[in-house]
């Protein structure tokens, strides 16, 4: 059950912030329900591991931690 707490919604407010409560719970029924997300490539440790070391040289500190 919804409530409004505060103010006088119009039904079409009232209808679109309805519809917006729906599609959130079905996006997460679904989620949930399906297989566990992989986590983002850009977050993947590996990834740093995969390039080729800096060469030395000036700022060679700042380009050892993110992959050119």
């Amino acid at each position: 059950m919804i409530r409004v707490v505060r103010g006088n919604p119009t039904p079409e407010e009232l209808a679109a912030a309805l519809a917006v409560v729906q599609a959130r719970a079905a996006a997460s029924a679904g989620a949930a329900a399906g297989k566990p997300r992989m986590p983002e490539g850009w977050s993947d440790p590996a990834r740093i591991a995969r390039s080729s070391r800096p060469l030395p040289g000036p700022r060679a500190w700042a380009r050892s931690y993110w992959p050119v």
